[in-house]
């Protein structure tokens, strides 16, 4: 038992050899008397190939593979369990290696798979609205871990649908602004050419409005797509539904929006849903119309999705038709987003653990 607990101790200490850059697994090799593009194999293993063991990395010898098993680990995800909707929507409880658990979702449509990826394990805000803001955050996800979660998507995709992942999504579990390095990290390792080679223009990184981190977005040049939850461009009533927003008002956010639009030229998309009570009306209307002609961008009207004891309830077709018809008359792109995996609590605002 005490050789054991030994062991065990010693293998919790070993450091994820994805935490290493190339250049300092290249400084790895060079350091024990190896070539320095070993660096580059092992790299491409990681990253490219996707290796969850170094028994996998054939072109290595099996001298430097136990080399490296005794030095390191790959702390890969596991599906813990897999649930399929009615319409062919997949949503994966992950354990994380430290035995917490997030979801992923994998969407599909006729002409495209999408991958709806967490970045935290539970979220930083306390949005009233969202089942994921009901859990407490207990901490941010790794870029190999947000990385995992594309390549299981895009398994599953190929295995249930015969094609590849298509579109990315910052959608699922945390707030990904308040990761920013991991998640920016992650988006590297998908893109890269040693990587995924995912184009950025397939990636969409929703948040649900931190002024600082957008305009930190345009100053790093990212070429993935911005879309902010908005729900409502009426200051009171945005405090209310998503109370943090008391530290970033709608006149802050707005200027970090023109400063991303100067930037990059890219358009941002506004999520937003409509609730009965809360923004069916025709005041609500005018003042997403005015916030739209300030900021260039487009609007996808998501279906509500309900979670327990929220007292949200999805507004009338009546109301929907009104916001598309005022919206498209004022010039302003208007998309209806219908929600997938609702019955295996995998759609929008829903993720929330229930399987763990």
């Amino acid at each position: 038992m005490r050789e054991y607990f030994f062991k065990f101790i010693s293998m919790t200490k070993k450091k994820d050899i994805r935490a290493l850059t190339k250049e300092e697994l290249r400084d790895f090799f060079v350091s024990k008397g190896e070539k320095p593009f070993r660096g580059n194999q092992v790299y491409e293993w990681l990253w490219s190939k996707s290796a969850h063991s170094f028994v996998d990395m054939s072109n290595i010898s099996k001298e430097i593979r136990l080399m490296l098993e005794d030095q390191f680990v790959i702390n890969h995800i596991k599906v813990d369990q897999m649930q399929k909707s009615n319409d062919g929507t997949i949503k994966n409880a992950i354990k994380l290696h430290d035995g917490f658990i997030v979801e992923s979702v994998l969407i599909p449509t006729d002409k495209r798979t999408t991958a709806c990826v967490s970045s935290q394990v539970g979220c930083s805000l306390n949005c009233t609205f969202c089942a994921t803001a009901q859990l407490q955050k207990k901490r941010n996800l790794n870029p190999d871990e947000i990385y995992d979660q594309v390549v299981v998507i895009n398994q599953q995709s190929k295995l249930y649908y015969g094609r590849k992942l298509t579109n990315i999504v910052f959608m699922g579990m945390g707030e990904p602004l308040m990761n920013y390095n991991n998640v920016l990290a992650a988006i590297e390792k998908i893109t890269m050419d040693e990587g995924l080679g995912m184009s950025p223009k397939r990636i969409t990184l929703s948040t649900s409005g931190i002024p600082k981190m957008i305009k930190k977005l345009a100053d790093d040049d990212v070429k993935f797509n911005l879309a902010v939850s908005l729900h409502t461009a009426q200051e009171e009533i945005r405090k209310k539904i998503m109370p943090f927003s008391e530290s970033f008002p709608l006149d802050d956010l707005k200027e970090s929006l023109l400063y991303w639009y100067a930037k990059t030229k890219q358009k941002v998309s506004f999520e937003y849903v409509v609730w009965k009570g809360i923004n069916d009306n025709q005041e609500a209307i005018d003042a997403l119309i005015k916030f739209c002609k300030q900021v260039p961008s487009k609007v996808n009207l998501i279906e509500y999705n309900p979670i327990e004891n929220s007292g949200f309830n999805q507004a009338s077709p009546e109301i929907i038709k009104l916001y598309i018809e005022t919206l498209e008359k004022n010039q302003i792109v208007v998309n209806v987003r219908k929600s997938r995996g609702k019955d295996i609590d995998a759609a929008c605002g829903q993720l929330a653990n229930k399987s763990s």
